[in-house]
């Protein structure tokens, strides 16, 4: 292996008698073993200027984005998913060997290496494999300042020298380096770019190595150019011992879990406050401008209370699931989230669930679409089924709002109640996936599971950039997404509640008319009150919406759901998250005004036909309930039968959650109203 490196010398290459593709894009891979700080390299080359796809034919996606490297040349860098060996039989690594190998689109003019210098000889062994393909690499040497603080010395030159390429020296999180990076990347692609084809297509052919030749060599690596090692075993090293035997403590590990969970949850209704009322506020203005703009009618209606009302029961979260994620990113980025991993991995072998579901459920509290397609990295066929079957119990980001919207009608005044009850949400979803994962491994899906191999990365700073750039790029991916179902959803709940027209009755008309014929001011606006709202509600009865719910009404009673709210929850099946908004549309109606109250506000006073509130506590509870469990989501039942191959599973998946949600919903509110609240 000492002489792998032979083809890193970045000289100028000799003339060629063919001349080089100029109009190629200079394309860059990054790679590295996960949790070694590529994402933070790579945000801090590309900015924003980034975005997420999957490669053709799998479900393993990768980051693109445009950088400059060298003095002006514009780059394509593209960041693979982290990966341990090339030679492993994964996703992962099919898709770097393809990549690396020219097989997905052109070869690379340069490969950025990320690795982790407090974990040298793991890293180098995909080092080693890498500077098998001919192709330039830059190595970027990052952690240096925790290498350091555990006191090793390292000597970046020696490894140049065994590596045969640049090794540079870089503290990622504080973009320490780059500027290096950028300039060797720069005569990398240069010296590629003066390859002519043949010369660029032999670079891609691989000398095979072993794994026994790999370890010895990145050893005597290792062994040559690290020192100071016998210094490992420092107190800093201990305190970390401790950290770890805290975290994947079988059991103090899962009650810290919990704790960071309902801190998390505590930290969205404490901080999110303020940009929610300011976006209610905005949304309130623009409906108040809107009506005063636009001539009273079915277009001023349509925006004021379609549009505007409806999108505004939406965007109002969008400050929440933004400070979602950025919090989770920081987790990621301390290193805790591989310890609850750890600590939940032991736990899901448990209820006959693979190591290897980790991923894809921890993947399904963002989307069950991703989480459900990453479960081909599961090998086993019974245990990819039962996790396929079982995601969409996780918690979701379409559930959020739903989320935020009922525990703050239940804990109005107690942002910590609020916060456990949001907690318990997403615990409620995933005992429930547990148990049904040992219903089905026990019944449909018999056998074993198969353990996880997890490495647990060093302790470190988190990245605010990092974290801000993901939660906008979340923040956006939820506009995007959601924002054009609620857009069309809300138009057509809102004609589904305007028509067809119904005449008002014969009490509202009586009321009309003794408020123009008595001449107390007070007592008319009182009696046009009174009709104006006995006119509201027979046209919301007569209308398509209020014929449909009523008609649906009996089956969700026993649930505590009244006609208004049969409706929101068979308009949640095509998404979740339109829930909120279709509420806002129903219970407001043509003639209210929106800057009238909060959309909260509004949907929190929001009366049945009789008179009574619609959302009480145990109507409330029960409908937490039913959206942490309930299968509302079409697109990911379209998932679940491609990637099982059967309808049947699908339907299955369906049925199951259904029930499973109606009865617990029907259980919880008829107990509440036996314990007397109501």
């Amino acid at each position: 292996m000492a002489g792998a490196g032979a083809h890193c010398d970045l000289e100028p290459a000799p003339a060629s008698d063919a001349a080089p593709d100029r109009t190629e894009s200079s394309r860059i891979v990054l790679l590295g073993n996960p949790n070694t700080g590529k994402t933070t390299i790579f945000n801090r080359l590309c900015g924003t200027r980034a975005k997420t796809s999957n490669f053709p034919g799998t479900t393993t996606s990768a980051r693109t984005g445009r950088a400059i490297v060298g003095s002006d040349t514009p780059a394509d860098i593209l960041d693979l998913p982290g990966l341990y060996q090339l030679n492993l039989d994964v996703p992962e690594a099919k898709i770097a060997r393809d990549v690396l190998g020219g097989v997905s689109g052109a070869a690379p003019h340069a490969v950025l290496l990320v690795v982790d210098a407090c974990n040298l000889t793991r890293n180098l062994m995909l080092a080693g494999e890498l500077l098998a393909y001919s192709t330039p690499v830059v190595v970027a040497l990052n952690m240096v300042d925790l290498a350091q603080r555990r006191g090793l010395s390292l000597d970046p030159a020696k490894l140049s020298t065994h590596l045969g390429c640049p090794v540079i020296p870089v503290i990622a999180r504080r973009g320490q380096g780059l500027d290096v990076i950028r300039t060797a990347l720069g005569r990398a692609v240069a010296h590629s770019r003066a390859l002519d084809v043949v010369q660029r297509r032999a670079a891609v052919d691989v000398r095979p190595t072993t794994i026994a030749d790999l370890e010895l060599w990145a050893d005597r690596v290792v062994e040559d150019s690290v020192g100071g090692t016998r210094a490992v075993g420092s107190g800093a090293d201990t305190l970390t011992e401790r950290f770890d035997k805290t975290f994947t403590h079988p059991v103090i590990g899962i009650v810290v879990f919990l704790g960071v969970m309902v801190g998390l949850f505590w930290t969205l209704f404490a901080i999110a406050t303020v940009p929610m009322n300011l976006i209610e506020a905005t949304f309130a203005s623009l409906g108040d401008l809107a009506g005063r703009l636009l001539p009273a009618g079915l277009i001023h209606d349509l925006v004021a209370e379609g549009i505007i009302g409806g999108i505004a029961g939406t965007v109002v979260f969008l400050p929440q699931i933004c400070l979602l994620f950025f919090l989770i990113s920081l987790l990621e980025d301390t290193g805790y989230l591989a310890r609850a991993a750890f600590v939940m991995d032991r736990l899901l072998c448990r209820f006959g669930l693979p190591g290897h579901a980790f991923v894809p459920l921890l993947t399904s509290h963002a989307c069950a679409l991703p989480g459900i397609m990453s479960t081909r990295l599961i090998p086993d066929r019974r245990d990819r089924f039962a996790t396929i079957l079982i995601a969409p119990f996780m918690s979701c980001s379409a559930r959020m709002p739903v989320y935020v919207l009922l525990t703050a009608l239940l804990f109005a005044k107690s942002p910590w109640l609020a916060g456990i009850a949001f907690a318990c949400c997403y615990l409620l979803g995933a005992v429930v996936a547990l148990l049904s994962a040992l219903l089905f491994r026990r019944t449909l899906l018999r056998g074993r599971a198969r353990p996880m191999i997890l490495e647990l990365p060093s302790y470190k700073t988190p990245s605010l950039r990092n974290a801000l750039i993901a939660a906008k790029d979340q923040g956006w991916s939820f506009l995007k997404t959601a924002g054009t179902a609620i857009m069309a959803i809300c138009v057509v709940m809102w004609w589904l509640n305007t028509f067809p027209r119904v005449s008002p009755p014969p009490e509202a008309v009586a009321l009309r008319s003794r408020a123009a014929a008595t001449a107390d001011s007070g007592e008319s606006a009182a009696l046009e009150r009174q009709a104006k709202a006995l006119s509201d509600r027979a046209s919301q009865a007569g209308s398509f919406a209020g014929r449909l719910g009523r008609t649906l009404e009996p089956a969700f009673a026993p649930l505590g759901y009244d006609w208004q709210l049969t409706v929101g929850v068979l308009t949640s099946f095509l998404a979740r998250e339109v829930f909120v908004s279709t509420m806002s549309v129903l219970i407001g109606s043509p003639s209210d005004n929106v800057a009238e109250e909060g959309v909260r506000a509004r949907i929190r006073s929001a009366r049945r036909d009789d008179g009574t509130l619609v959302f009480t506590p145990a109507t409330a509870t029960s409908l937490l309930i039913f959206f942490a469990l309930a299968m509302q989501c079409l697109p990911t039942l379209t998932v679940t039968r491609r990637e099982t191959g059967s309808v049947k599973w699908a339907a299955l998946q369906l049925g199951y959650m259904s029930l499973v949600a109606y009865t617990c919903a029907f259980l919880a509110y008829q107990g509440l109203k036996l314990a007397g609240v109501s």
